[in-house]
């Protein structure tokens, strides 16, 4: 037996009795006559001592052997402490060693294994494996283990059934890029890792499992940000015989009981929002909640003014910035500069300072008088000591820059709490979007989403006015999971893939698999998938995904840890069929 106990259990009911430990050397404090051990495993810390009086001379110079890290066993007395430590459970004893088992020794480490660590994240990530042992990241893997569980138990309680999907699929063309598998014993044929099992999903309610709900690793080979990851786990879900409704009220359930649950926080009806409102009131489809700031579009009573930069503008739109007003102009001046930067991209800012005796001074007091700018006040909602910020331009792209300034103010002003959780379902989305580059509608979520009922007459007259029976769900300005009522008529099913460019080829030979199912009465069915690493960061406080994750790549999407990807041998490419692939 390794261990009768664990390093966080021991207090001051245990004194005198004899016990055993292993861990991890966190820390020694060697003062001559006396030496102190803090060992560390994954539940907490115990301090053991070691001393010239109590102890053997042997065990004492063993002890002195031991470094940071290494890998103990002992056996001693519990004893109470003289000077006691209120920061730890076992802070009011401490064990006095009778034995001492050295069960591996360590190199020194590279960055120090403590929660203020020296270690930058580069180096953290090429010894994840050490980053682990240290209580914040560590806390972090304990914390996502518990909010997976809690989904497994409240799904499967609601009748969902827990199917495994394949992993080795087709490549389809929509969305994103996929990871691509050779296969050896089919000669230049590809499998390719899934984006999602969303067409698997479908199949199983074909298949009549009624509710199914997969923890799913899902691969996308896109472009990286700084947060996102090339693999990613979703709470994957579908049900049948549904209707946009039931979803929704399934899975805010879902969403109240985590908050319950893991953060004890009860929350009321989830607010709903329409695309359109979301875009026009906050810039973007996912808005934060936690804090007003809301857009007031100004085109009315700023436009036809003489300042031609808003009379060519399609958008005019304004938000009041709390407090602002006492902003010097250096510092507005720094305000512009941030919304001019590329990652913003606006050409520039108006501002109007709200003045606390009810007047108005403005960047354009030229063009407009006190009771213009009253105006924008009274649409932006901004009241006396604020300031109006203003940005100009083409409608989506004017909305977007306003949403970054949005956010980074609320940013500064502290008004993003972590602690408080607002979310917010986000409803009819734009069936299709138009892109520029091909000339032609892409689905805005995927092709097997079902238009609204009422607005199919508008598919071949105003496709863009098409509203999808699609939702997303956003908790404190990020969406945390997104789904739709899919299309189960295989006539359907075959107009969208037109709609979209495929050619009847080309759909049977992606798709066909699908649209044969649906001949055999495929039921009604919607569903939604979640984003576990965004879900279980949120929950815990944080924005960042990567701490939340055992083994993270880093921003070039590579493991630093076992440096992949990598290449592979000559061998394996000509068992491949890749041999022609060029070294380089």
């Amino acid at each position: 037996m390794y261990r009768t106990h664990n390093n966080n259990t021991l207090n001051i009911n245990h004194v005198n009795k004899s016990v055993k430990l292993s861990g991890w050397v966190q820390k020694i404090r060697d003062k001559g006559f006396i030496i102190w051990i803090d060992l560390r495993d994954r539940y907490g810390v115990t301090q053991l001592v070691i001393d010239a009086e109590r102890s053997n001379k042997q065990l004492v110079e063993q002890a002195r052997t031991l470094g940071r890290e290494f890998v103990i066993q002992v056996e001693g007395k519990v004893i109470e402490r003289e000077s006691k430590n209120t920061h730890i459970n076992t802070g009011e004893i401490e064990v006095l060693v009778e034995k001492l088992n050295i069960l591996n020794t360590s190199k020194t480490p590279p960055f120090t294994i403590e929660n203020k660590t020296d270690g930058g994240e580069d180096l953290r990530l090429k010894y994840r494996y050490l980053d682990i042992r240290r209580q914040a990241v560590k806390d972090k893997l304990i914390f996502r283990s518990k909010v997976s569980m809690a989904v497994r138990n409240y799904l499967t309680q609601q009748d969902f059934i827990d199917v495994e999907t394949p992993y080795l699929i087709k490549s389809t063309p929509e969305g994103a890029r996929d990871f691509v598998v050779p296969s050896r014993m089919n000669t230049n044929q590809f499998y390719a890792l899934p984006q999602s099992p969303q067409t698997f999903k479908q199949l199983l309610m074909v298949g009549g499992l009624d509710k199914y709900f997969q923890i799913v690793k899902c691969f996308r080979d896109e472009d990286l940000r700084a947060d996102r990851q090339p693999e990613f786990t979703q709470i994957d879900c579908e049900m049948t015989f549904v209707e946009q409704e039931d979803v929704l009220q399934t899975f805010e359930g879902l969403t109240k009981h985590l908050l319950k649950e893991i953060n004890g926080v009860s929350i009321e009806d989830f607010p709903r929002m329409t695309y359109d409102e979301a875009m026009r009131t906050y810039g973007n489809d996912k808005p934060d909640i936690r804090f007003g700031i809301k857009f007031g579009e100004l085109n009315e009573v700023a436009q036809h003014k003489e300042f031609s930069i808003f009379n060519q503008a399609e958008l005019v739109v304004g938000i009041a910035i709390p407090d602002g007003a006492s902003y010097s102009r250096k510092e507005i001046d720094k305000l512009i500069d941030w919304v001019k930067r590329p990652q913003v991209g606006a050409k520039g800012m108006v501002y109007v300072k709200c003045n606390e005796d009810g007047s108005f001074k403005s960047s354009v007091d030229k063009f407009y008088d006190q009771d213009d700018l009253k105006k924008w006040a009274e649409i932006t909602g901004a009241k006396p000591g604020d300031l109006i910020a203003v940005l100009s331009g083409k409608t989506n792209e004017t909305r977007a820059q306003l949403s970054a300034l949005r956010m980074e103010m609320a940013e500064r002003l502290g008004l993003r709490n972590p602690n408080e959780f607002a979310p917010l379902w986000v409803v009819d989305f734009p069936l299709l979007e138009w892109d520029e580059e091909t000339e032609r509608f892409h689905a805005m979520h995927h092709p097997f989403t079902s238009p609204k009922l009422e607005d199919l007459n508008l598919l071949e007259t105003d496709p863009g006015k098409v509203r999808a029976n699609a939702y997303d769900l956003v908790l404190n300005g990020n969406e945390i999971g997104g789904g739709s009522i899919r299309i189960h008529d295989r006539h359907m099913q075959e107009k969208m893939f037109a709609f979209l460019g495929f050619t009847e080829e080309e759909a049977k030979a992606q798709f066909g698999f699908l649209m044969d199912a649906f001949q055999y009465g495929a039921p009604p069915h919607g569903g939604i998938a979640f984003g576990l690493d965004r879900l279980v960061a949120i929950l815990g406080g944080q924005e960042s995904i990567r701490d939340f994750i055992a083994f993270p790549k880093n921003n070039s999407g590579r493991d630093i840890m076992i440096d992949a990807p990598a290449k592979i041998s000559e061998e394996q490419l000509k068992e491949l069929h890749l041999s022609l692939i060029k070294k380089s």
